[in-house]
């Protein structure tokens, strides 16, 4: 597995699930080692917590840490390729013959790593947990306000207060995607943005996959009143500005609010007055459990394309239901799983929290399907039957 970001040097859902994919991966016997870069996390934040994630035996994880610290994720973005920690990285590629080379997050490895050599019958695998293959912010969040609707790459880069990557002019993508057997994709929705934004190659859909969660401890609500959860990075694109609008007048649930980021400061600000608004920051995966199983419903408003909606199936395992915005993929898994409601406009936003408020019968049958769909389709068994279908029939297309 090659990913800029691997637990604990991580931040989003993506490196979560590459963490659960490795681990399901050991305890079914196959060894699996992981190139993360510790340069890349360290641009952002400079402690990492290295117990907060065991190493499933079974794992190998070489953590890529260059002489010349943030200078190497930097030279990367701007050249397209791991100028300066490209040496340690091809040398852990081929410390040992595998079968499968599966690329993730390589943003700030830059498309060259795909080209450096592996052992030369590895499948080579590459998922697109974001945009990045069409999109140099990797979120499709234009000039930083609002959904990318159309490309404007420049001037949307320079905004965003990022320097241009001129390598993104020319056809070294493209050619360096030419080695990988097989693109994949978290959602339908995300496969066809690829197409649709000129990404020339197809990408396969790969759901995302939780654990099957433990039978529920007797636990007390994380919250006095009945109330409606949302769980994320605080970010602006992930819309928490207009679900707060929905909790603007008195009421007899409050909303929680679970996460930081770096839009927190106006979102509290925004928040400041709202009575029934209560900010818990950022909450431990092994202390979150009780957070989704007492909320009335999990809202996920993103306002830009997610490529997926984890905390959608997070819900699901729950029997939680969800209201999420009708955008991207989120209508996709919501359609799905069968296990929540669908808005675009505040008002029907409202409409859909009043309802799920006072209607447990609607509650308990949308938790109910949820979770039914989410043993069927989210739990590891699916997911790894799936992934290894997909490698066996790269082989077999190899063979043949």
């Amino acid at each position: 597995m090659v990913s800029i970001f691997y637990p604990p040097y991580a931040f989003g859902g993506d490196a979560i699930y590459l963490y659960r994919l490795c681990s399901e991966l050991a305890r079914r016997g196959h060894e699996v080692d992981v190139i993360h870069c510790a340069d890349s996390f360290h641009l952002f934040r400079k402690e990492a917590d290295p117990k907060a994630f065991p190493v499933s035996e079974g794992m190998r994880v070489h953590r890529i840490k260059s002489p010349w610290g943030p200078l190497a994720p930097l030279a990367a973005h701007q050249t397209g390729g791991p100028l300066l920690n490209g040496g340690a990285i091809e040398a852990a590629l081929n410390s040992a013959p595998f079968d499968v080379v599966h690329f993730h997050n390589i943003s700030l490895f830059g498309p060259k790593v795909l080209t450096l050599p592996t052992p030369a019958d590895a499948v080579r695998l590459y998922t697109a947990h974001d945009h990045w293959l069409v999109c140099p912010m990797s979120v499709l969040w234009k000039d930083r306000n609002r959904v990318c609707d159309a490309p404007t790459c420049l001037t949307c880069t320079l905004k965003s207060h990022r320097p241009p990557q001129w390598w993104r002019y020319g056809s070294l993508l493209e050619r360096s995607a030419q080695p990988i057997d097989a693109f994949l994709s978290p959602s339908r929705f995300s496969s066809d943005m690829h197409r649709r934004r000129g990404f020339p190659r197809p990408l396969e859909v790969l759901n995302y996959f939780l654990p099957r969660a433990e039978a529920p401890q007797q636990s007390s609500s994380p919250h006095p009143r009945p109330y409606f959860l949302f769980v994320g990075r605080l970010e602006k694109y992930k819309g928490l500005q207009d679900l707060l609008r929905a909790f603007e007048q008195p009421g007899d649930y409050d909303l929680v609010v679970v996460g930081s980021g770096g839009y927190e400061p106006e979102l509290r600000a925004q928040a400041e007055g709202l009575e029934r608004v209560h900010f818990a920051g950022w909450v431990s995966q092994d202390r979150i459990d009780p957070y989704y199983r007492h909320a009335l419903a999990v809202c996920a408003p993103s306002v830009t394309y997610e490529t997926f909606g984890l905390v959608v199936i997070e819900a699901y395992a729950r029997r939680t239901p969800v209201i999420a915005r009708r955008l991207g993929p989120l209508p996709e898994v919501i359609e799905d799983g069968q296990g929540g409601l669908v808005f675009s406009e505040i008002d029907e936003l409202r409409g859909h929290l009043d309802l799920l408020a006072r209607d447990q019968g609607l509650r308990d049958r949308l938790g109910r399907q949820g979770y039914e769909s989410f043993e069927a389709k989210w739990t590891p068994d699916p997911h790894i039957e799936r992934y290894m279908a997909i490698i066996e029939r790269v082989r077999a297309a190899r063979s043949s």
